[in-house]
């Protein structure tokens, strides 16, 4: 988002808990800093801005969100960074700002289905979100509408359906599927062997949606004059195991899958666009095999490196 807005000829300020890993900042200040802590916040929402998006959450993959290990420090961090942003931008008369919520606020009961399931942003409630992930978004979403009403602040709520692509998580906890499954074959191909493992039985579905597909919605959604929530996502429905085959097919190579216990979420979830489309005239159009192209180049790369430093 830094690069895009920088490109539309905008002063930006970043701020995050650490520079980014894998490429230079191109913010024209970045800060590093902890969003939990409010004063912290008044330090880099000091000024009017013609946009904020707040990304910043506690989040991961399965492996993360799932387990149940992460649910308290889930739920505080991410909750306390929306509270702060949110009542700081209204201090300093910061009316536009830009949620990211998730697909992960939708009931568990409407996603058991791999098939069929619904994610209708209207859907939503009864609320019953698979994980505490979901529960503290779902809450945020309902804060941000708060001010919305009360204090006349322009808001915009995105659910985003498992966004990927370069420069993101794959080897520290937190990836998500494409990275993780990106390393098992760069991983399995480098090294000669033949099989990869995958949590549960492969079945479960989903839609991913690469980054650039991602920011354009974003961008026209912050742009336009409409609230939300609103899905920004794939429609490409695959299982687990389809979007493996296609990985291996990219990388060139044949491999076993290796069936292993695990935590998985919720058996379906696919993005509904109808919305989307309606109030916006747009919605994602990248077909799923371009992005992993891009994205299993760059991770194939990162662990070979990885490979030559003895850190695989």
């Amino acid at each position: 988002m830094v690069r895009r807005l920088k490109k539309e000829g905008f002063w930006v300020r970043g701020v995050d808990l650490k520079y980014p890993e894998f490429s230079e900042v191109e913010a024209d200040e970045f800060v590093i800093g902890d969003l939990r802590d409010p004063h912290l916040v008044e330090k880099v929402i000091d000024q009017k801005f013609d946009e904020i998006y707040q990304f910043a959450a506690d989040m991961g993959g399965a492996g993360y969100v799932f387990t149940g290990d992460n649910d308290a420090a889930i739920m505080h961090n991410s909750a306390l960074i929306n509270l702060n942003v949110l009542e700081t931008c209204r201090k300093t008369g910061n009316k536009r700002i830009f949620f990211s919520s998730s697909a992960c606020i939708y009931p568990k009961y409407n996603q058991e289905d791999p098939d069929n399931p619904n994610c209708a942003e209207d859907s939503a409630y009864p609320a019953m979100p698979d994980s505490e992930y979901g529960w503290e978004k779902l809450f945020s979403e309902r804060l941000y509408l708060a001010y919305h009403r009360n204090y006349g602040m322009e808001v915009r709520i995105a659910r985003y359906h498992n966004i990927f692509g370069p420069e993101g998580s794959w080897n520290d906890g937190r990836e998500k599927a494409p990275a993780a499954l990106c390393r098992k074959v760069a991983v399995a191909k480098l090294k000669g062997l033949d099989y990869i493992e995958i949590w549960g039985d492969g079945k479960q579905t989903r839609t991913f949606l690469y980054i650039d597909e991602c920011l354009e919605g974003t961008v026209r959604l912050m742009r336009s004059d409409w609230t939300g929530p609103v899905n920004i996502g794939s429609e490409e429905m695959v299982t687990i195991n389809q979007l493996a085959e296609m990985i291996m097919e990219i990388a060139g190579v044949k491999l076993k899958i290796k069936h292993v216990r695990g935590p998985q979420g919720v058996r379906g979830r696919k993005s509904d666009n109808r919305l989307i489309f309606r109030k916006l005239g747009w919605k994602p159009s990248m077909p799923l095999r371009k992005g992993l192209e891009i994205t299993y180049r760059w991770i194939e790369e990162q662990v070979r490196k990885a490979i030559k430093e003895g850190e695989l």
